[in-house]
């Protein structure tokens, strides 16, 4: 298994890098929907 690491190292950032790219959106959509609502509360 961790030969695997070492021969595709590149794989396993750019995988680790997606992922965190996808929590990033998801937890910014998740944020402007709060807003969204926090804006149609205030008016």
């Amino acid at each position: 298994m961790m030969s695997f690491f070492e021969q595709h190292a590149i794989y396993v950032v750019l995988v680790i890098a997606l992922v965190i790219w996808l929590g990033l959106a998801f937890y910014v959509n998740k944020l402007d929907g709060s807003v969204k609502q926090l804006e149609q509360h205030i008016k």
